[in-house]
C-alpha cells in the first residue's frame, strides 16, 4: 500500500512537531506552519491544506495570532498512523470488483470480501503504529 502525498506530508509535519520541546504541563510548543514546511521540505500551501483536517480530527490545535501556529493536541504515543491517514485521506475501505455482468456476481462477492479483509489488515497495522514510533521517540 502506498501513502498519498497528503498523508506523507502530514506524517512528516506531525513527526517534526512531536520532536519539539514540551512545557512543564507536557504540551508541545506552538510552531508556525512555514517553519514546519521549511524543515520538512514541503510546500507550505499544500501543508496548510493537510493540517486543517488534522485540527478538525482533534490531532492538532490551531493557535491564531502573531505567535500562532500549530501544536499537537495529544501525546505522540496516543496518535496513531491510522488516525492521521484517515483524517487526511478519509476512511480506508475496500474496493471490490468493478465488473457488473450478471454471471460474475458470485466472484464479485468473493472479491469484495477479500478486499474488505485486506483493508481491515491494513487498518490494524496502521492502528498499531503511533506518531511517537514515526518520530523515533520510543
Amino acid at each position: 500500500m502506498k501513502l498519498t502525498r497528503a498523508s506523507s506530508y502530514a506524517l512528516h509535519a506531525l513527526a517534526h512537531m512531536a520532536n519539539q520541546k514540551t512545557d512543564k504541563d507536557g504540551k508541545h510548543s506552538i510552531i508556525a506552519s512555514h517553519k514546519v514546511a521549511e524543515a520538512r521540505g514541503v510546500p507550505e500551501r499544500f501543508l496548510l491544506k493537510v493540517l486543517k483536517p488534522l485540527v478538525t480530527a482533534g490531532v492538532l490545535d490551531s493557535v491564531k495570532g502573531p505567535s500562532g501556529g500549530y501544536r499537537l493536541r495529544k501525546n505522540p504515543t496516543a496518535i496513531t498512523v491510522l488516525e492521521v491517514i484517515e483524517a487526511v485521506d478519509g476512511p480506508i475501505r475496500a474496493q471490490g470488483s468493478v465488473t457488473d455482468s450478471g454471471n460474475s456476481n458470485a466472484i464479485n462477492t468473493r472479491l469484495e470480501k477479500i478486499a474488505k479483509d485486506a483493508a481491515e489488515v491494513v487498518k490494524a497495522s496502521y492502528r498499531k503504529v503511533s506518531l511517537a514510533d514515526v518520530a523515533g521517540k520510543k
